[in-house]
């Protein structure tokens, strides 16, 4: 059953009154589907919808629906029903729930969670918000080197239920992390085995203070399911898991996008988002892109006289501005997807400038031949514009070879100096080259024509 016939049943249901039949059916939907179906309700129905669901089920929804709706659902909360959503939510959940909600919110959550969990989301919200100690859970299973596989059943059995994954468990001693032990080693070694003797020493690990983009790219590099978070001493102090790896880069793939788009960073979906305040997340951009193009205009001004000699030049201004920007767009995506998933570091500058140098003279020089044939054969014979000499394609297509060789270093070389410096990268993405490689562009035309045609 496709999503929204299956929301207008459960609505149609909800109206009838038809609870029973209702509760049957979202009792055997997937949490994220039941979380989906609850934000496409409207005010008190979000309510309602979500009192009428199983305990357990709701408790995992939850986690799924979106924050509007869940500092909705809150307020309206008895203390009761708070207490038993806040302790069946894993700690992560907790504290992102925590770090979207106001003052008022965070005060009752806090007010209803008791003293040890308390401690708990006080020492997550100390990590800087970018970091990985930010993103952990410290809801991990953890085993002895000198306990037997059948007493590590027996503490994950015990345990388990409360914990945010137990298909890998976490070799410590002294709170050190010495190894890792998947479920399946386990499940393969007989119960005698001790766990020194079946755990993985060599551990991929990352510290607290690391960025939580380098943790998500580490989990997809080594395909893990979790990765343990340690501090300076290799104490293991929580672990990040898969599916919070997979938000992490969601968001940093929009933030990407947004910023190579010339439009604030923002956290919130489309529709959620306000006329006004989409406005304000534009217009900076859109401000600063128009006052730099102000330089292209000054150039075409400064050779006004030249433009009025040879006429036919103006015709060709925007092709090559737009070719010149698109050839440098093309090397900034290319590079900025590189640095995102560290295919390329810093120190591989000048092999990615050489790349790019023998790319765009490959580029440039195709393109001035072809553009070269279309200026005389359809611009000149076909159209029949007498303008159109072979001076001016030469001229045209010159610059047209400089303006893409000049646009592939640029779109290359910017966002690495961008890294380098301290910035994002993708801040240097296509309407910021573009701007810069439009007035380059009408500098090298204007030159050369100046040069070929002595105007």
């Amino acid at each position: 059953m496709e999503q929204t016939t299956l929301f207008e049943v459960i609505m149609n249901l909800y109206r009838r009154k038809k609870f029973s039949e209702l509760k049957a059916i979202m009792a055997e939907m997937n949490p994220a589907d039941v979380a989906n179906i609850i934000e496409s309700a409207d005010g008190r129905d979000v309510i309602a919808l979500f009192r009428l669901l199983p305990k357990s089920l709701a408790t995992e929804a939850f986690a799924y629906i979106d924050s509007e709706q869940q500092e909705q659902l809150i307020t309206a909360f008895t203390d009761r029903e708070l207490r038993e959503v806040i302790d069946e939510l894993f700690l992560d959940d907790t504290v992102d729930l925590i770090e979207e909600m106001p003052a008022n919110i965070v005060n009752r959550i806090l007010k209803n969670t008791d003293s040890k969990t308390r401690e708990q989301i006080n020492e997550l919200l100390a990590y800087p918000a970018d970091s990985a100690g930010s993103l952990m859970t410290p809801e991990y299973v953890y085993l002895k080197t000198d306990m037997t596989v059948e007493e590590s059943f027996a503490k994950i059995r015990a345990v388990g239920v409360v914990k945010e994954t137990i298909y890998t468990c976490y070799v410590t001693e002294e709170r050190k992390l010495v190894g890792v032990v998947s479920l399946l080693d386990l499940l393969t070694a007989s119960y005698e085995t001790v766990i020194g003797e079946i755990m993985d020493t060599n551990v991929i690990s990352v510290n607290t203070k690391d960025d939580k983009e380098v943790v998500a790219t580490t989990l997809a590099k080594y395909d893990l399911l979790a990765i343990p978070v340690v501090d300076g001493e290799n104490r293991i102090v929580g672990i990040v898991t898969v599916d919070d790896a997979m938000d992490v880069l969601q968001e940093e793939n929009t933030e990407d996008i947004e910023k190579m788009a010339a439009i604030v960073p923002t956290d919130k979906p489309y529709f959620k988002t306000g006329v006004f305040e989409t406005f304000l997340k534009r217009i900076p951009w859109l401000l600063l892109l128009m006052v730099s193009a102000t330089f292209t205009g000054m150039i075409i001004t400064g050779f006004e006289d030249k433009l009025a000699a040879s006429v036919v030049l103006t015709a060709f201004i925007p092709m090559l501005m737009d070719t010149g920007g698109n050839a440098g767009g093309q090397s900034s995506v290319t590079i900025i997807r590189g640095l995102s998933l560290g295919d390329i570091e810093l120190r591989d500058v000048l092999s990615v400038i050489w790349k790019e140098i023998r790319v765009g003279v490959i580029c440039g020089g195709v393109l001035a031949v072809v553009n070269f044939g279309k200026m005389l054969l359809i611009d000149r014979l076909i159209l029949g514009n007498p303008a159109v000499t072979a001076t001016v394609a030469l001229v045209v297509c010159l610059t047209m070879f400089v303006a893409v060789f000049i646009a592939k270093l640029i779109g290359c070389s910017l966002p690495i100096l961008a890294k380098a410096v301290g910035f994002d990268p993708a801040v240097m993405a296509s309407p910021f080259i573009t701007t810069i490689v439009d007035a380059i562009t009408l500098l090298a035309y204007f030159m050369i024509a100046q040069g070929l045609m002595h105007i």
